[in-house]
């Protein structure tokens, strides 16, 4: 029987990758520092998860010449970018991807619980989720943020911290992942993953995920199917997931 959902945050509840590049980038002008991250370059920083871990990385390889005094700034670096990226999200009334909405509130109405298994830090989860559902009404029962995981994705430790506060097993949810990594982190914790592609991971494999599209697509906007499993009319919903999940189970 399925019985939760468990969402990723960027690049599946919405498109939020850029803005922490921006965010980044923010940061690093009020620092002083001369470092511009493009969005090419963030794609390929994007392959390291967690915003500390990224600019731990990228001093580490981009920057060898002052490494140490730029560790011993990064946890500035790492506070102004999720001031920055808070800022922006306000600004941009940062939406939430085609269908998201939509199956939150049918899963709700259903009964069927809600998490999010997450790399970033729970001040941008709060934050984006402060711009799309009313005060007090924050859809999710369990956030599992990448502060309180020991390893990041694609271990499967934050999905581990999800399926605990929700006490269920792995065989009763979903995962809904955008990127190779998350995938690889919902199905080591046993979950089966639906995948939806972003606009950071557009060449990523979403091998693994029982069915990948271009995102959960809205009645009369199908989304774009790329492998696995087909939805009718272009749109995933809650009643084609459960007859999924139950057929998968026999």
């Amino acid at each position: 029987m399925l019985r939760a959902l468990i969402f990723d945050v960027d690049g599946t509840l919405a498109e939020t990758e850029d803005l922490h590049r921006q965010a980044f980038n923010r940061a690093f002008a009020e620092l002083g520092l001369p470092w511009h991250w493009d969005a090419a370059l963030y794609a390929d920083l994007l392959t390291v998860m967690g915003g500390k871990e990224r600019l731990a990385h990228y001093i580490d390889t981009q920057q060898p010449a002052g490494a140490e005094a730029f560790h011993a700034l990064a946890p500035e670096i790492h506070a102004r970018k999720t001031a920055a990226y808070g800022a922006l999200v306000a600004e941009s009334r940062l939406p939430l991807r085609p269908g998201i909405a939509r199956l939150i509130a049918e899963a709700r109405a259903a009964g069927i619980r809600l998490a999010v298994a997450t790399t970033t830090s729970r001040p941008n989860v709060d934050r984006l989720l402060a711009i799309n559902f009313p005060p007090g009404d924050a859809p999710f029962d369990v956030i599992a943020a990448g502060d309180e995981a020991d390893r990041k994705k694609p271990a499967p430790d934050v999905f581990l911290l999800a399926l605990a506060g929700l006490d269920i097993a792995a065989s009763e949810a979903v995962a809904v992942e955008d990127s190779a990594a998350g995938i690889s982190s919902a199905r080591a914790a046993g979950l089966p993953v639906l995948a939806t592609r972003s606009r950071y991971t557009g060449s990523h494999k979403l091998d693994g995920a029982f069915s990948a599209v271009s995102d959960l697509g809205e009645p009369g906007q199908p989304h774009q199917h790329i492998g696995g499993v087909e939805w009718p009319g272009g749109v995933v919903d809650l009643a084609g997931l459960m007859r999924w999940h139950e057929a998968s189970d026999d």
